[in-house]
């Protein structure tokens, strides 16, 4: 004797799980007219088909920055193309597990990530995994994201929020190579002196002024990729040191990420 699968029963469980009428036809029909059985049906065949596509590249995606009391935290989701990264699925399971991951931890949202991402990979039909999720903690910390592709986040020791806001958008902006000085080592010196060496040699100027053209070009170089020495984007006057000083803040911690 067939089960008869009925319009309401296919509604309940497509209520349900967000996934096809087809899907929840054929997940009923295996069930024999079984809800929970049904439910099971679905979550082996979100995380077989999660499993085929294992292989597949994901560049495109979200970043997600959000905060609660002194913490702060960056999500990244990939999939494999930009149309389903503006999915309202993928949007929401992208606010999902970034809620999750700074309400009750990252490692514990790592452990319950898989059912929640194999059900959207069954509605969307793309691999979806997981990226960069980043805590940041501090009672001073700004935040900024751009197209929901880059995001910076910045924390102070002193300083006010506004002013972390703006340094974040500065780096996104100018996309500093290091913080300070401090942070160049040895081989990136050699290989921008080395670089410089190549274009002075060619001037017919003394040695001593090729010496110190040479120091001059290195100089303006690292100056340019410092963000400490950098000019503030929306005050060109003054330095990213200078607005620090000036609102007698130092940086704690600078945690950026991007996609694409």
């Amino acid at each position: 004797m067939s089960i008869q699968i009925t319009t309401e029963l296919i509604k309940e469980l497509r209520d349900s799980t967000g996934v096809s009428v087809m899907q929840c036809r054929k997940a009923l029909e295996e069930a024999e007219g079984d809800m929970e059985k049904a439910l099971l049906v679905l979550k082996k065949k979100s995380s077989d088909i999660a499993m085929k596509k294992a292989d597949r590249e994901a560049h495109e995606g979200s970043i997600t920055v959000i905060s609660n009391g002194n913490k702060t935290v960056i999500f990244t989701l990939y999939c494999e193309t930009d149309f389903v990264a503006k999915n309202e699925d993928f949007v929401n399971l992208a606010k999902t597990l970034a809620n999750q991951a700074l309400n009750e931890g990252v490692d514990a949202m790592k452990e319950s990530s898989t059912e929640l991402i194999n059900t959207v990979v069954q509605k969307c039909g793309e691999k979806i995994e997981l990226g960069k999720v980043e805590m940041v903690e501090g009672d001073v910390v700004g935040s900024y994201v751009h197209m929901g592709k880059t995001a910076v986040v910045v924390s102070l020791e002193g300083g006010s929020t506004e002013i972390a806001r703006d340094i974040a958008m500065h780096i996104a902006a100018m996309k500093p190579a290091y913080i300070t000085r401090e942070e160049i080592d040895e081989k990136a010196s050699s290989a921008v002196r080395e670089m410089f060496e190549k274009e002075v040699s060619e001037s017919d100027k003394p040695e001593d002024i090729k010496a110190k053209i040479l120091e001059g070009k290195i100089n303006t170089y690292f100056k340019e990729q410092t963000l400490l020495d950098q000019s503030f984007i929306k005050n060109p006057d003054i330095t990213i040191a200078t607005l620090l000083s000036n609102n007698k803040a130092v940086i704690k911690s600078v945690s950026r990420e991007s996609i694409g």
